[in-house]
C-alpha cells in the first residue's frame, strides 16, 4: 500500500484505521471520505473529501484523483440499523460494494473490505465456527456480508482484483461512538461505568460472543493487505477473534477498576434475536497459518487500556469545562 483511499473514514474502524495507516504511509498518501463532515481530527490530519459510495461516478474520481493504489471500502449499515431499514441497507451496503470494486478494477487497486460474524447464521456450528461452514444469516446485514464475500471472491476469480477481507468479531474502541451494532453494548458499558457506575444490557446475560479490541482489528487490516497474495488460500474473508464473553463476564473484569459498577438487564427482543444468530467463539486457524493473525489484547488487558484511556478522556472533558 502506497497511496490509500478509505471510505466510512469517520466511523467506528476508520476512526483508527485512517489515523495509524497515515502514521505509517504519510498523511498525504490517505484520503479519508465520508457521507457527512463533522469536527473530527481525521479532516485535520490529512486530505478528507464527502463521499457518496453509491455514487459510481463520483467514486472513481475521487479514487482517480488521489491516485490510489489500495480502497479499504468500510461503509456500510450495521446490524442493528440495517435491520430497522432493508432496503436502505441492502442500496447501500451494496451498492456502495459495486462502486468500491469497479473502482478497483478499472484502476487496478489492491482492495479491502470487512465482513462480520453476521455472515454466519442459525445453522452455522455455534462453537469454534469453522472457515468454511454454511452461511445462512436471517438479517439484511448478514445477508448483505454473506453477499459481500462472494461479490469480492467474483472480482478475484473473473477479473484478477485483488481482494481481501475480515470476518469482525464485535470491535470494542474508546475513541469512536458505537455505529449501530448489535455488539455496541460492550463499548457502552465502558463509557456507563466511567460516567454513571452502571449500565443495562439489552444483550441477555450467558450470551457469548466474539469481541475484539479495536488496536488488534487494526493490526489485522494491515498484516492482511501487507501479506504475500500467493500464500492465501483465503480471501473474502478470514475469521478473526480475540476473546469469547457475554455482558457479565465484561462486567466483572471492568469491576477490578470500578469495584461498585453494577449491570442489569432489559433485553432488547430485535437485537437479541440477532445475536442469538452468531457464534458464541470461532476458529481463526486459516488467518495464522495463512499470513500470520495473532492478537495482543485479552479480555483483561482490554479493559486496563479502555478504563485508562475514557478516564483520561473524561478528565480533559471536565478541566475544559471547568
Amino acid at each position: 500500500m502506497k497511496r490509500i483511499m478509505v471510505t466510512g473514514a469517520l466511523g467506528q474502524i476508520g476512526s483508527d484505521l485512517v489515523a495509524t495507516l497515515r502514521q505509517i504511509y504519510g498523511e498525504e498518501a490517505v484520503l479519508a471520505t465520508d457521507i457527512r463532515q463533522i469536527q473530527h481530527e481525521t479532516l485535520q490530519s490529512g486530505p478528507f473529501r464527502i463521499l457518496d459510495v453509491t455514487d459510481h461516478h463520483a467514486f472513481h474520481e475521487a479514487a482517480q484523483a488521489h491516485r490510489a493504489d489500495t480502497i479499504i471500502h468500510l461503509a456500510a449499515l450495521l446490524s442493528a440499523k440495517a435491520e430497522s431499514n432493508p432496503a436502505l441497507a441492502w442500496n447501500l451496503n451494496m451498492g456502495g460494494l459495486l462502486s468500491a470494486l469497479e473502482t478497483a478494477r478499472a484502476l487496478s487497486c489492491q482492495f479491502f473490505t470487512p465482513s462480520s460474524i453476521a455472515a454466519f447464521g442459525a445453522d452455522t456450528p455455534k462453537s469454534a465456527t469453522p472457515q468454511d461452514t454454511l452461511q445462512r444469516p436471517h438479517t439484511m446485514y448478514g445477508v448483505s456480508k454473506v453477499s459481500g464475500e462472494l461479490l469480492c471472491d467474483y472480482y478475484y476469480h473473473k477479473y484478477g482484483v485483488d481482494t481481501r477481507g475480515l470476518r469482525f468479531p464485535g470491535l470494542i474502541s474508546h475513541s469512536a461512538p458505537p455505529g449501530g451494532g448489535t455488539t455496541d453494548y460492550a463499548v457502552e458499558m465502558f463509557g456507563a461505568a466511567i460516567h454513571k457506575g452502571s449500565y443495562i444490557s439489552y444483550i441477555n446475560q450467558g450470551t457469548y460472543l466474539d469481541m475484539m479490541y479495536m488496536p488488534d482489528a487494526i493490526r489485522a487490516v494491515i498484516a492482511l493487505m501487507e501479506a504475500d497474495p500467493a500464500k492465501l488460500k483465503h480471501r473474502n474473508a478470514f475469521n478473526v477473534t480475540a476473546m469469547s464473553v457475554d455482558p457479565e463476564g465484561i462486567a466483572a473484569s471492568i469491576r477490578r477498576h470500578i469495584p461498585n459498577f453494577s449491570l442489569g438487564y432489559e433485553v432488547d427482543p430485535v437485537r437479541q434475536a440477532i445475536a442469538n444468530e452468531w457464534p458464541d467463539s470461532i476458529d481463526a486457524t486459516a488467518a495464522r497459518e495463512e499470513w500470520g493473525f495473532d492478537v495482543q489484547y485479552d479480555l483483561n488487558h482490554m479493559t486496563d487500556d479502555m478504563v485508562s484511556k475514557l478516564m483520561e478522556k473524561s478528565q480533559a472533558d471536565q478541566s475544559k469545562i471547568s
